[in-house]
């Protein structure tokens, strides 16, 4: 009899009913794209009214979605939506590595990659550490950060939705140190400037001491999907030094983007900076 391991001996306690539906998730393959109830219980060795329950809620979620005029289940279009984010993920994170220390070298500051969690958090995905004695190191990869803060989550809310904007400009902004941009009005107008201008400067936003250039990366279907950030100490990077580090940032934004297939124009206004 064929079965997928639900758990495992000195496993660490998990909960059963989610061990279950996992189990029924993976019953699905390549080679059996489309199960019955009574194929996904002999394959996983539950019993077929435990799976006929499990898959009612898996159905809700679309997780899982009966076929037409059949009796048989496949996997839901929410596995896929989870899919393309992972996907997304994985391939930009792989993209972006191959420029991201070529930048850093010509900065000689860390340089970061930046991507939403969810519509009002980012995280750090990776980072390219400078190879000064004083450097900017980020400790909270994966771990969600307010979006409204710093300038890499401005560059991916000036890029969202207006729908988005509205949604975080209408909740608490919370600040990370005293300059943190937490009047609703002053930080539509500077999405507008960063969309505007295609780039976003953080002067000790977020962290104290530190300050940050960041820029849009786009994939194939032209959509904004990651921030490159170029960070390091205030007392080495002015906001006349940061604004020289842009076309040299832009380069490298525009080269990962067009390998994830982005075919448009680079998003840094072509005027002059203000200094």
């Amino acid at each position: 009899m064929e079965r997928c391991s639900i758990m495992q001996e000195h496993s660490p306690k998990t909960v059963q009913s989610f061990d279950r539906a996992v189990a029924i998730l993976d019953a699905f393959t390549a080679e059996r794209s489309a199960l019955g109830v009574s194929q996904i219980a002999r394959i996983t060795g539950l019993s077929r009214s435990t799976v006929h329950r499990l898959l009612v809620t898996l159905r809700q979620h679309e997780l899982v979605q009966q076929l037409p005029a059949s009796t048989d289940y496949a996997l839901g279009p929410h596995v896929l939506r989870l899919a393309e984010v992972a996907f997304s993920h994985v391939t930009l994170q792989k993209t972006a590595r191959a420029t991201m220390p070529a930048l850093r070298d010509q900065c000689d500051e860390t340089v970061g990659l930046h991507t939403r969690l969810h519509p009002t958090a980012r995280t750090v995905l990776d980072q390219f550490q400078s190879s000064q004695p004083l450097r900017r190191i980020y400790t909270e990869i994966g771990v969600p950060i307010p979006i409204h803060q710093g300038a890499p989550g401005k560059v991916l809310l000036a890029y969202s939705s207006s729908e988005l904007q509205d949604e975080v400009l209408s909740g608490e902004l919370e600040a990370a140190t005293p300059r943190t941009i937490t009047d609703p009005v002053k930080l539509r107008t500077e999405l507008a400037r960063t969309r505007k201008n295609g780039y976003a400067l953080s002067l000790e936003e977020r962290i104290a001491g530190t300050s940050t250039l960041a820029v849009p990366l786009a994939n194939h279907t032209g959509t904004v999907i990651a921030a490159l950030s170029v960070t390091g100490p205030s007392s080495r990077l002015s906001r006349k030094h940061l604004l020289e580090l842009i076309p040299r940032a832009a380069a490298a934004a525009h080269a990962i983007s067009e390998a994830l297939g982005y075919a448009g124009k680079k998003f840094q206004n072509n005027s002059k900076p203000r200094t």
